[in-house]
């Protein structure tokens, strides 16, 4: 079954086109993950600063397998500093309704 994640960001408006270049860096990689069927990138309309990377996956176990990536040898160690916050993960699945 499909997966949808969506990663909530909020960074430092003072950063911001450091977040641009480090997330474009990012989600190519994500993008090329085996198992990703996309990423968009929603921008708040009233706070520039306040991202939301909406994620299709294939399935969970490919949702999985990349979110163990990200904990190893694909850790984002450049992102933190560029942040106002904590970054808040929900993922959801697609009902027949």
């Amino acid at each position: 079954m499909a997966i949808i994640a969506m990663l909530d960001l909020t960074f430092d408006p003072a950063k911001l086109d450091d977040a641009k270049v480090v997330l474009a860096r990012v989600l190519t990689e994500t993008r090329a993950f085996d198992g990703c069927q996309g990423v968009d990138v929603l921008v708040d309309a009233d706070n520039e600063a306040h991202w939301i990377a909406y994620e299709r996956w294939d399935s969970a176990e490919a949702d999985a397998k990349y979110r163990e990536f990200r904990a190893g040898e694909g850790k984002i160690t450049d992102l933190g500093p560029l942040l106002a916050g904590a970054p808040a993960l929900t993922k959801y699945t697609i009902s027949s309704v």
